[in-house]
């Protein structure tokens, strides 16, 4: 199964996805939908696409974990040697957007960088999880844009907390993808990023270094998992940061990402107002 969240006007709510159809899901929030294990979900009549905005899957996640060079490639851009332990790092609700809206460069910085990544929500909650039950906890997929600032996450001395936080940089969605109707653990998917039509970035998620099992099983070592807390699961090579010259999005660019079986995340770039 396939939903959304989204606006229209004044009115918020969830949809079933069926081809081309937004079908309404009564009396659910994305969040009370995942904590029901998508059990009952009774659907209205087709939602008139007309004015239609799409929020991020999940609009306010208990908790955003992020993780940093998970593909070998873009470690080794970075000129890192292969980690023995994930990087964990939080991003905050409050910068996420949906689909089709934009990504927003800060007038403080010209370093507005891509980073395609494949998401994963939580739909059981859990400690020390083991990895061979973790991917029971996972409820599915979505797609991410973990817009970057570099010349605060780098240029003010490793501020990732700072630098991957500016408001309106976190790209989500526009699909929860159900675990079932992917392989386990999202593997095997074909993870492609495009600025302006132009491909920058190519992997498939079995390049991780560290699959979705061992991500929760490592996480959960410190941290409680709640249903709805979403991890960003890492970025390939081909940021903007690394290429020559370097490419950082700019005001009029639109950046998509596209993951194999779960969808394709669009966002224009504008430029913030300085009112």
């Amino acid at each position: 199964m396939r939903f959304v969240s989204w606006r229209k006007g004044a009115e918020t709510g969830i949809a079933l996805r069926r081809g081309e159809d937004l079908l309404p899901v009564a009396g659910h929030t994305m969040l009370s939908l995942l904590q029901s294990e998508f059990a009952q979900v009774k659907t209205g009549a087709a939602i008139d696409p007309a004015g239609l905005e799409y929020l991020p899957v999940i609009p306010h996640p208990p908790k955003i974990i992020c993780v940093g060079m998970n593909y070998q490639d873009h470690a080794e851009e970075n000129r890192l040697k292969k980690q023995e332990f994930p990087t964990f790092f939080a991003r905050f609700a409050s910068t996420l957007i949906g689909h089709q809206q934009p990504i927003v460069r800060p007038f403080l910085s010209n370093t507005l960088d891509y980073e395609g990544e494949m998401a994963v929500l939580i739909g059981q909650a859990g400690r020390h999880i083991p990895v061979d039950r973790a991917l029971e906890h996972v409820a599915g997929y979505s797609v991410f844009n973990e817009a970057s600032v570099r010349g605060y996450q780098i240029g003010k001395g490793q501020q990732w907390t700072l630098g991957k936080n500016f408001d309106n940089t976190g790209a989500f969605g526009p699909d929860l993808v159900t675990a079932d109707e992917l392989p386990p653990g999202g593997k095997g998917l074909r993870l492609t990023t495009r600025l302006n039509g132009q491909t920058v970035q190519s992997a498939n998620t079995n390049d991780l270094i560290f699959d979705v099992a061992t991500l929760i099983a490592c996480l959960t070592e410190a941290v409680r998992l709640e249903v709805g807390d979403v991890i960003v699961s890492g970025t390939p090579a081909g940021i903007g940061l690394y290429r020559t010259p370097k490419l950082f999005m700019q005001p009029g660019d639109v950046c998509e990402v596209e993951i194999e079986g779960i969808g394709l995340l669009r966002n224009p770039v504008v430029d913030e107002s300085r009112t």
